[in-house]
């Protein structure tokens, strides 16, 4: 008992820990989302964010995944294109993401960003893009970033820092300077969403939770008070906080 008094004295009060979120005139309203499909309020947002000077990195996401035993392992990625179909990113083949998407290709992307108090999260399923979409990008990265990626048996254990610093150089060398990068097992994921959820928080935490789905439950209907249809096929409704 004495040890856990101890140990709470020296450290931070995390129960205490809050900021303030949104105020009552900032309310994230239907009304307000000009077109009701969430591609084009995700892409108002992140533009948002974008030209958020305190948002460092607006495209970092967390990406959640799970293997065909439903075991979750979380990390975050970078998104790199957004289209009508969904949601890009992209990894070494060989990793642990890689490897639980090819057992169960169900996956979940987050953003969060702080100075704009909002957060999407996005439901959907992965599917590998083709070769040539991913060799297209692989040449338009920074040439380190590629030799990066060829150096890098990602998810692997290895002896030693100096391992991938021997690597590394050792590609370098085959190389030269102006050596093509050949295309490692690397490449991208596109996420296709099946559910998009807006959420804006408000001090009193009565946070903003807007959804986005493309199916319905056996028995939902539309009725245009809580379920209300939106545009190129998907519904919206709000959730409680």
């Amino acid at each position: 008992m004495l040890l856990n008094i101890a140990r709470r004295m020296s450290t931070v009060d995390i129960a205490a820990l809050r900021i303030k979120y949104k105020e009552k005139k900032d309310i994230f309203h239907e009304s307000t989302i000009e077109v009701k499909e969430p591609f084009s309020l995700f892409r108002k947002w992140f533009d948002e964010a974008c030209n958020t000077p305190e948002i460092i990195e607006p495209n970092a996401m967390c990406l959640a995944t799970a293997t065909k035993g439903a075991i979750p392992s979380a990390r975050f990625v970078l998104l790199k294109d957004i289209t009508d179909q969904g949601f890009t990113f992209f990894t070494n083949y060989d990793s642990r993401k890689a490897h639980e998407i090819a057992e169960n290709p169900n996956v979940a992307l987050t953003f969060y960003w702080l100075p704009l108090r909002r957060s999407i999260r996005i439901e959907g399923s992965a599917e590998k893009i083709s070769r040539e979409e991913s060799e297209t990008y692989f040449h338009q990265r920074p040439r380190a970033s590629q030799i990066g990626a060829l150096a890098s048996p990602q998810s692997q254990p290895i002896p030693s820092r100096e391992f991938l610093d021997q690597k590394e150089q050792s590609i370098k060398d085959e190389l030269g300077p102006d050596g093509v990068v050949p295309l490692p097992n690397w490449g991208g994921y596109l996420v296709r969403p099946r559910t998009v959820e807006f959420w804006q928080g408000q001090t009193n935490r009565l946070h903003d939770r807007i959804r986005f789905r493309q199916q319905l439950k056996d028995g939902e209907k539309v009725d245009g008070e809580v379920l209300h249809q939106g545009e190129s096929g998907w519904f919206y409704d709000r959730l409680a906080p």
